[in-house]
């Protein structure tokens, strides 16, 4: 069993060296791992590093403007043509576990048709779960919450793909990751797809992997003036407001004006949406069969 792994770095050497070596201390059986690492362009030496501690890494080579869902995007494609029988997305500041990758396909393989996989994160220092798998509140609208067990696999209609294992058959369905998507939201994107052509995704047992919810942690808007808040709005690393319109106008159309309002309100009146936003993602955990 082949599995390619699909990575993309920037400038967090230490961050990428230590997921490698975690991917490499993998306990496998007949599964071989072939990973394929897009540096785009870092200043810090990350390319340099990896080639030496690690040789048989497939460092490919980015533009410097790539951002996550660019440079996982110029991955895949480069590791389509070693035909895998799954591909697994990581990200590069996440720890895996040991037995991770054996415990994702143990969750593949319990299952009847090809599934994703989604592998939980947690906090290394906090112990909080800080990415995997997240049911939807309702069919109108984005608004979800964090499902986990430490027994049993649990379905999910969102997955981030700092741990995700994808089956070759799902591929060659429905494609790799959006272009429509610079940064984030497209694993989300990447999920809901899969849902829509009748594949199922479900988060793996456990907790596979550690890794720092770092999600928009050092802005606030609040201090910030108009114009910095406008630049965040539309930028990748920001609230990506165009690409978010689109995921919202392709999956919840009826969501879609709530969603400009909100954005809107919270960059022309930021001090208003923190009085009426809703409770942190980590407060609306269901643990099932913990």
């Amino acid at each position: 069993m082949k599995i390619a792994v699909l990575l993309t770095s920037f400038n967090r050497r230490n961050k990428t060296l230590g997921c490698l070596k975690s991917l490499k201390n993998q306990l496998l059986d007949d599964a071989v791992l072939e990973i394929f690492l897009t540096d785009d362009n870092s200043s810090d030496g990350t390319a340099k590093a990896v080639k030496e501690k690690f040789p048989d890494v497939h460092v490919l080579n980015g533009t410097g403007s790539l951002f996550w869902a660019g440079g996982m995007r110029h991955t895949w494609k480069r590791a389509l043509g070693s035909n895998p029988d799954y591909f697994l997305l990581v990200n590069d500041d996440t720890i895996l576990a040991d037995d991770a990758v054996k415990r994702l396909i143990a969750c593949a393989m319990s299952l009847d048709k090809p599934v994703i996989c989604v592998g939980s994160t947690s906090d290394a220092k906090s112990g909080e779960i800080s990415y995997g798998g997240r049911k939807l509140k309702d069919k109108i609208g984005p608004r979800s919450y964090l499902v986990y067990s430490n027994k049993e696999v649990v379905e999910c209609d969102l997955g981030n793909a700092n741990i995700m294992l994808v089956p070759a058959p799902i591929v060659q369905r429905i494609g790799i990751l959006s272009k429509e998507f610079t940064h984030g939201i497209a694993d989300y994107d990447y999920t809901l797809r899969a849902k829509k052509a009748g594949y199922s995704v479900v988060v793996a047992p456990g907790i596979l992997g550690y890794c720092t919810d770092d999600h928009g942690k050092n802005w606030k808007p609040q201090s910030s003036t108009f114009s910095e808040r406008v630049a965040y709005l539309y930028s990748p690393k920001g609230l990506a407001y165009k690409e978010y319109i689109l995921f919202i106008r392709r999956h919840f159309s009826l969501h879609l004006p709530a969603a400009v309002l909100k954005l809107w309100l919270k960059t022309i009146f930021p001090w208003v949406y923190e009085v009426f936003k809703k409770p942190k993602k980590n407060q609306e955990i269901s643990n099932l069969n913990c």
